[in-house]
């Protein structure tokens, strides 16, 4: 039977399955493909905290969502088109998010009495008609995949394994994906088990064929290559923009990048990445705790390198005496917040904005800094290298806000020219003539980087307050005042190089979104449409959260309304109000899970109708 093609403008599939069905692997594996067969694309991993949770229940189903596209896309969709479950708990957690009439992938050699119980069912969804609003294909792949590798004399759970990419195969059949980046991701993680990459190879063919040669699958669909401005493009992560970001800020400067860091989640995969690049001059550290790890930073600042430290909301707390020490002593650091849920533990494998108000103001006493925040995954490199260069400017702690969103989501990346990324000069302080370490730049009010052991530069740091330009100890009142007062106007300083807001939308009008963050897709997606159906609203998003722009008060003046959206209780929210004194409102999300545009899209049309 000749089968059709269909061309599709977007798709948005997701994989879900229990935390040992390899679904982040078969997810990444479907995004790298749809990257390099050109398409525009967004990510969504989701993972259960629990490090191994009881098979089959639904507190450890885990999923991977990719939203791929032939046009420009902001997000990694909302509803998916089609959903691809490996076990009763997954179908359970994940059927809502599946469109109706949307396609469902089954692995029924999971549907026994057993797993239907542990997912809450009380009888099988794939008999009792309770799946007939969506197109469901019901597959043994576990069965499939066992009977494909048979003759290679595997274990019972190494053969069933493969199963995901029996998945991924009929993924691949289904949208006419190419499956060679696979072949060889496969040939080269297994290259020292050839009996293992043979078996998930065959895996992977066997799924493709089965979809090719059974009558149970009819048409298949095709998603052009998207119309991306010309260059060289990567598939990157959060995680390796910032990574590779904190490099390139390295051999701009030409400083070593010393990281010190402690493992939490979502932060972790930082410190693993950068290891790997010590050829560029990096250095990293694994500390014993948190406060270890932002003091060894601070020590590698005092010597003359890039410091780094990376975290999450816990460790930020830990930090934050170590931060006051480097903002007294007037040192170049960059702190990473890569957010997640919380109070506390909270839900540490959820996203989460809530440590705005803990960077701005969460430290002891009169301590300023500045902070700046990542909008999407490829931004990620573009702000902690801006975050460098303000480290190294005006000598100061800067804090990098991400989150587990962004962290771990996907996108398509434009490799930067090194020429075209903004000079980070160094000026290392060599002359002791007439030498003063807190003597300051009139332009900057950045004191001199004098390194220790140069000749005739000797002077004392630590956390008691300094005197004006000579920096040794002082108690004197009006000293203190004054420190006190040109740390802060160090920090407002940097306002006068933040670039003219860009408003998405109308100058001025009815409704201007205004956001930070990882609610940049949500809300850039949710205004354009509310635009194409002729209203007037306007989006802001904020990369400078300390200082904030020096253009906004005006802008946020020409709007009649004023929405911030924030997958938090409000902290953006509190600033904009008590600083402009504008009546903004807030649409609050703190649920570990991303806006969905229909969310902000129902808030705008009810600003606009006048509703409360």
């Amino acid at each position: 039977m000749e089968k059709v093609v269909r061309q599709l403008e977007d798709v948005t599939i997701r994989f879900a399955g229990d935390s040992g069905d390899g679904m982040q692997i078969t997810g990444a594996q479907f995004t790298n493909v749809s990257a390099l067969m050109g398409n525009d694309l967004g990510t969504f991993p989701d993972f259960p905290a629990e490090i191994r949770a009881p098979a089959g229940s639904l507190a450890g189903v885990t999923s991977f969502q990719v939203h791929f596209s032939s046009r420009e896309i902001f997000t990694p969709g909302e509803q998916c088109d089609a959903l691809v479950v490996m076990n009763p708990a997954a179908l359970r957690v994940h059927l809502g998010f599946l469109r109706p009439q949307g396609i469902l992938l089954v692995n029924t050699e999971e549907f026994k009495p057993r797993n239907l119980t542990m997912a809450g069912y009380a009888s099988n969804p794939l008999e009792d008609q309770s799946l007939s609003a969506y197109q469901v294909f019901s597959v043994n792949m576990t069965k499939l995949t066992r009977e494909a590798v048979k003759d290679l004399k595997l274990s019972v759970k190494e053969s069933e394994r493969c199963k995901n990419f029996f998945a991924l195969g009929m993924a691949y059949w289904l949208y006419q994906r190419s499956m060679e980046p696979t072949v060889q991701f496969i040939r080269d993680k297994f290259s020292k088990r050839p009996e293992l990459a043979e078996a998930n190879l065959r895996a992977l063919q066997a799924g493709r064929n089965y979809c090719e040669n059974t009558e149970q699958f009819g048409s298949s669909y095709r998603v052009p290559a998207a119309k991306l401005r010309p260059g060289r493009y990567r598939n990157i992560t959060g995680t390796t923009a910032t990574v590779l970001g904190m490099i390139a800020a390295g051999q701009k400067s030409g400083l070593e990048v010393f990281l010190g860091s402690y493992p939490i989640t979502p932060a972790s995969e930082i410190l693993h990445q950068l290891s790997r690049y010590k050829n560029f001059g990096v250095r990293t550290v694994q500390a014993e705790d948190e406060i270890a790890s932002v003091c060894m930073a601070i020590g590698a600042a005092y010597g003359g390198s890039l410091a780094f430290t990376t975290t999450s909301g816990p460790g930020v707390n830990l930090k934050a005496e170590a931060v006051s020490l480097a903002i007294s002593v007037e040192l170049p650091l960059v702190l990473c917040d890569i957010q997640r849920a919380g109070p506390s533990t909270g839900m540490p494998t959820k996203t989460e904005q809530g440590d705005l108000l803990q960077v701005l103001y969460g430290r002891h006493g009169e301590s300023p800094i500045a902070v700046l925040a990542g909008s999407r995954p490829s931004d990620c490199f573009d702000t902690i290298y801006e975050c460098a260069r303000i480290a190294v400017r005006y000598m100061t702690p800067v804090v990098f806000l991400s989150d587990l969103f962004l962290a771990f989501g996907a996108e398509p990346w434009m490799f930067p020219s090194s020429a075209d990324l903004p000079p980070i000069p160094v000026r290392f302080r060599t002359d002791p003539e007439g030498f003063q370490p807190f003597q300051r730049d009139l332009e900057t009010l950045a004191r001199p980087w004098a390194i220790p052991g140069t000749p005739g530069l000797e002077h004392r740091i630590g956390g008691l307050e300094k005197e004006h330009l000579t920096g040794n100890v002082s108690y004197d009142p009006k000293n203190h005042e004054m420190m006190c007062r040109l740390r802060a106007e160090k920090i407002e300083k940097i306002a006068q190089e933040i670039p003219p807001t860009r408003i998405d939308g109308p100058e001025s009008g009815d409704l201007l979104v205004v956001g930070w963050g990882s609610t940049y897709g949500a809300i850039r997606t949710a205004t354009e449409k509310k635009r194409e159906e002729g209203k007037s609203v306007s989006h802001v998003h904020l990369r400078h959260l300390n200082p904030l722009p020096p253009d906004l008060g005006s802008i946020l003046y020409r709007f009649e309304h004023v929405l911030v959206p924030e997958i938090n209780l409000g902290q953006l929210l509190k600033v904009l109000r008590a600083r402009y004194l504008v009546p903004a409102v807030g649409l609050n999300k703190v649920q570990g899970q991303p806006f969905e545009t229909t969310e902000i899209e129902a808030k705008i049309d009810s600003i606009l109708r006048g509703e409360p």
